[in-house]
């Protein structure tokens, strides 16, 4: 299954249907900056940089609304749609390194409206993700306050955070800690248990990538 292809398809279906000024979980942005935001970071690798590089960043901002004023919204959706492109249409690049984009923004734009439901992932996509989580909680995790512990529903735990103090654990399905540990604390669904002033600490945190 080609999961990236499956999650992009979704969301530029959500995209067409809710317009250029609805909300996403991407402070300050509409869907019309989230559908900039991914036709720079595809197609516009002098520009990409600047998401990960805050010196980069103005750059990035400048050629953002640049695609936006150029192609329009419907113009940006279509791209989105058509993709991948640039360096992404190497065979196997897509679904390596856009999975999860595509997965995390495709949830940034659903929960961010009035009405919205958990999905069920398929288990293959969980065992990825979980596999991601995994391997990667310590970088995902390393501006946390605290030392957190994630558990999988159905078994399976990972580390990450501060070396000491106090601890948190959370609890959910892969997707549901993706997104908690991409710092969309607020808005996965997971349990989490631990000291009251650790707890908001951990989901007031800047957390991801």
């Amino acid at each position: 299954m080609h999961y990236a292809r499956t999650e992009r398809a979704a969301l530029s279906d959500l995209f067409t249907r809710l317009g250029p000024d609805a909300p996403t979980l991407c402070e300050g942005w509409t869907t019309f900056d989230l559908a900039a935001h991914l036709v720079v970071r595809e197609r516009r690798p002098d520009a990409a940089a600047g998401i990960l590089l805050k010196p980069l960043a103005s750059h990035t901002a400048r050629v953002q609304e640049s695609m936006k004023t150029r192609k329009g919204y419907a113009g940006l959706v279509e791209l989105v749609r058509s993709g991948p492109g640039g360096p992404y249409r190497l065979p196997g690049l897509d679904e390596a390194a856009n999975t999860t984009e595509f997965f995390v923004h495709h949830e940034d734009v659903r929960r961010a409206q009035r009405v919205w439901e958990p999905r069920e992932l398929p288990a293959e996509l969980e065992e990825r993700f979980w596999k991601q989580i995994h391997r990667g909680a310590r970088l995902f995790l390393r501006r946390a306050p605290v030392q957190v512990v994630l558990h999988r529903a159905g078994g399976g735990t990972a580390v990450g955070g501060a070396k000491e103090g106090p601890q948190v654990e959370v609890t959910g399905t892969a997707g549901e800690l993706l997104l908690f540990c991409f710092g969309r604390q607020s808005h996965a669904k997971v349990t989490v248990n631990g000291d009251d002033e650790a707890v908001a600490r951990l989901m007031d945190a800047s957390l991801g990538v």
